[in-house]
């Protein structure tokens, strides 16, 4: 694993570094705190964690970073959802030889694989906390909040990790001597430690959400043990622990708390069908597909393009065509723009994915976690499990969505019918379709329909990303994922 910081950097210089640009910054991020700036000039040198402002100020830095670098932000070379988009099937390229139809033509090299280098920074930074947080001598009053977030943010991090790359390295200390030794361990294992880990997120966390002061709010920014839990449905999905996700699903979807919306409320800001979002205050990052969006007009006239309009991304026929006659989601979820047109060519309809909609601060924020997916998480662990009610929680997304209910089936049959939903349903967010296409085992049989129409030619190892060079030379017991040019 690549060496973040040299051997003779001070390491509480670098706690002081991290807290010091924080409080500067913070000004950026008031919604992680719904207060005032913390104050600048009360970090200690000797004990980073000795105040709950202190231990605030790191762990609010976490999101902070989550929205300015790496998988979660607006830039449009990194954002999992637009990335993983067109790398799978859900987005085309509408410019060849930039970065968008790199990942459209399933082409990343090693120097391209950014998200590596982004999660374990990232993870440095939570180790820290779990260790500054549990040795301070401080009187924490708010300590099991600020604990029960780092060990979710962890979690969430090595959960991405893991689909993206396979087998990682745990890192669960911040000793850089340690961690540049790690050997790579098995995907189940990395598992076993993200749900032990959002176990402890559970135990800490409180059921209301907390602001960055330990108090009550109504934002949904910081986890509290929904968050959680929605997670650990997820991951125990993925786990193939089917009974332990229908039951953490269940008490989501049993939480008064949260409710499924009409479709053009779901992404409106703190609405009861968001579980966690991540906050900002730049326009940049409200919208999360802003930089493919663009504002792009509803008629383009020649020899105005897409691409001179810098729009280089669109929703694909694929997935376009997937979606039922009535599908109340095509109807709000997508936009079209329409280049008119010339004597050249006739005009062409363009579609674009539309979940954000606007662009003013605070309107809407990125969603990660919602309910709609724990109703999916919960069918699909039933349906494994053989359980007639499945076909009720698949229905209750069908139905608000404006389509019939689904009759009772075979398990094949339904399974199929919630792989669609969850297509439809999920779609362009936080990675979701290429993360189901392989635990499911189902990637190789798709990308072999969808490379051709690329055009491409997909090959098996393509499933996870490489590894950076300059990782695998700082580690001599890392492997680099087969396939990829070192």
């Amino acid at each position: 694993m690549k060496m973040i910081f040299p051997v003779n950097y001070s390491f509480s210089k670098h706690l002081l570094a991290i807290t010091a640009s924080l409080s500067i910054t913070l000004t950026s991020c008031e919604k992680y705190l719904d207060g005032t700036q913390l104050p600048a000039n009360t970090i200690a040198a000797v004990d980073v964690y000795s105040t709950d402002n202190m231990a605030s100020t790191v762990v609010t830095g976490i999101y902070l970073t989550m929205n300015n670098t790496g998988p979660f932000t607006g830039s449009a070379n990194a954002n999992i959802g637009y990335t993983m988009g067109l790398y799978t099937d859900e987005l085309s390229s509408l410019l060849t030889g930039n970065f968008a139809d790199v990942f459209y033509k399933n082409a990343i090299q090693s120097g391209q694989s950014g998200n590596w280098t982004d999660l374990y920074k990232k993870l440095f930074t939570v180790n820290t906390a779990i260790q500054g947080i549990n040795a301070s001598k401080g009187n924490l009053v708010y300590k099991n909040q600020w604990l029960g977030e780092c060990y979710f943010l962890r979690a969430y991090f090595y959960y991405y990790l893991v689909n993206i790359y396979g087998p990682v390295p745990l890192a669960l200390t911040n000793d850089y001597t340690v961690n540049n030794r790690l050997f790579r361990v098995p995907e189940a294992d990395v598992y076993q430690q993200i749900i032990a880990d959002l176990k402890m997120a559970q135990s800490l966390l409180d059921n209301e959400y907390k602001n960055g002061y330990g108090v009550t709010t109504t934002n949904r920014f910081r986890p509290n043990k929904a968050v959680a839990t929605a997670m650990l449905a997820r991951v125990y999905l993925y786990a193939k622990d089917w009974a332990n996700a229908e039951a953490q699903a269940g008490e989501l979807i049993s939480n008064t708390n949260y409710a499924m919306l009409p479709i053009n409320q779901v992404f409106v800001a703190n609405s009861r069908e968001t579980i966690w979002a991540l906050a900002t205050n730049s326009p940049k990052f409200t919208n999360e597909y802003a930089f493919y969006n663009n504002g792009m007009p509803e008629t383009i006239v020649p020899p105005q393009s897409p691409a001179s309009s810098s729009v280089f991304v669109k929703l694909s026929n694929l997935l376009k065509d997937t979606f039922e006659p009535g599908d109340a989601r095509f109807t709000n979820w997508v936009r079209t723009s329409t280049v008119a047109a010339s004597s050249a060519a006739p005009a062409t309809v363009y579609y674009f994915p539309a979940k954000y909609k606007s662009a003013s601060t605070n309107a809407e924020y990125q969603v990660l976690l919602r309910l709609s997916e724990q109703y999916l998480i919960r069918a699909e662990a039933r349906a494994m499990q053989n359980k007639s009610n499945a076909m009720e929680d698949l229905n209750v997304v069908r139905l608000r969505a404006g389509l019939g209910a689904l009759p009772a089936g075979t398990q094949a049959s339904l399974l199929k019918a919630i792989a669609k939903e969850r297509q439809t349903e999920l779609f362009t967010e936080c990675g979701h379709r290429f993360f189901d296409l392989k635990r499911t085992g189902a990637i190789d049989a798709v990308m072999a329909t969808v490379a051709p129409t690329k055009p491409t030619t997909w090959m098996s190892y393509m499933s996870y990303w490489p590894i950076p060079p300059a990782d695998l030379l700082q580690n001599p017991n890392l492997t680099p994922n087969p396939g990829y040019l070192q």
